[in-house]
């Protein structure tokens, strides 16, 4: 996957080009055409995420983050209604592994931690809205980029930050 330091097409299935810039790093976009594959496709990640593992969701409002994380908490088989936690900003759901969604939207403009590094190692963590929380994510995590294409249909793009991460990002777009 290793290139040189450039601009790099990627091919979606609109047959338009994507173009994204990053040293060393080719990213691989795939696109959804509806809620069941975008669940289908979160689904396909929580069954290859381990316990500490941690997924950051970018995107517009309607962008899919939450219909992805449905599918997440499908693998881990949640039983209790994965939705946004944007007013409670975190909600644990008990699984095979728990699954922390937490909705950083609300923590813009703010600098304090609260404590949510904590539940870390026990489960999987899932952030929508990261840029929020920035300071405090782990060194290591998988950001999901999801573009609104029209309304059944997104572009999603994993951009791994760290080794561990780097596998899974192979293991969804092979």
């Amino acid at each position: 996957m290793a290139s040189e330091s450039s601009t790099l097409p990627v091919k979606n299935l609109y047959n338009v080009e994507v173009f994204l810039c990053k040293m060393s790093y080719t990213y691989k976009a795939m696109i959804t055409r509806s809620e069941a594959e975008t669940i289908e496709l979160g689904e396909k990640l929580g069954k290859i995420l381990k316990k500490g593992s941690t997924v950051a969701l970018k995107g517009d409002l309607a962008g899919g983050k939450t219909t992805f994380t449905k599918g997440i908490g499908k693998a881990l088989n949640v039983k209790s209604v994965v939705n946004s936690p944007t007013f409670t900003i975190l909600k644990i759901h008990e699984g095979d592994i728990p699954l922390y969604h937490i909705d950083a939207y609300r923590l813009e403009n703010n600098s304090y931690d609260l404590g949510i590094s904590e539940y870390e190692d026990e489960g999987i963590m899932v952030i929508e809205w990261p840029e929020y929380y920035e300071d405090f994510l782990p060194e290591e995590y998988l950001e999901v980029v999801f573009t609104y294409i029209d309304e059944n249909t997104r572009q999603i793009l994993f951009h791994p930050h760290g080794e561990y991460y780097e596998k899974i990002e192979r293991e969804m777009t092979c």
